[in-house]
């Protein structure tokens, strides 16, 4: 289906120390994000950048959609291709760059899928399917950076025959 959606988050900030932004260092930067019937996130900055380390921040969340994203573009890019996927995992990484004024970017993500298909007469068929996902993927067709794959896919038989060796 063809159209448009809509999202709604609520971000309230909790981290009023009991003076508000009297001073840079005088308040948290916790924040509850919430989505209407689905759990509560409690988000931060980054720890740099005087955050919670324990907390998610808007760069972890960045590379998370992009990697779900992906994932799930890529499922169904491979049910259209014929590919059974059994397993899949990525390792996904963000490079951000600060610009010195107090501000910055993402300089790339880089998804590391490691997939594991249910034949290995199926592994190149789910080797292209990544760039399938990749043109379907809301997330990345909105970002103003690369997303790179360095993605592995394997039968699920040889990770069954690795399994035995170790």
């Amino acid at each position: 289906m063809i159209g448009e959606h809509h999202y709604q988050v609520r971000s309230t900030w909790t981290g009023n120390r009991g003076a508000g932004t009297d001073g840079y260092r005088g308040y948290d930067r916790s924040v509850d994000l919430r989505v209407e019937g689905k759990p509560l996130i409690e988000a931060s900055s980054d720890k740099p950048f005087r955050g919670d380390a324990s907390k998610w921040n808007p760069e972890d969340m960045l590379v998370a959609a992009l990697s779900e994203c992906h994932l799930l573009s890529y499922l169904h890019a491979c049910v259209g291709a014929g590919v059974v996927v059994v397993s899949y995992m990525d390792d996904a990484t963000g490079t951000m760059v600060e610009d010195g004024k107090g501000g910055g970017a993402f300089r790339e993500v880089v998804l590391r899928p490691r997939v594991v298909v249910a034949d290995a007469a199926m592994i190149p068929a789910a080797e292209a399917a990544h760039a399938q996902a990749h043109e379907w993927c809301f997330i990345a067709n909105s970002v103003a950076f690369p997303v790179r794959h360095e993605a592995i896919v394997m039968a699920e038989s040889s990770v069954d025959a690795a399994a035995g060796d170790l």
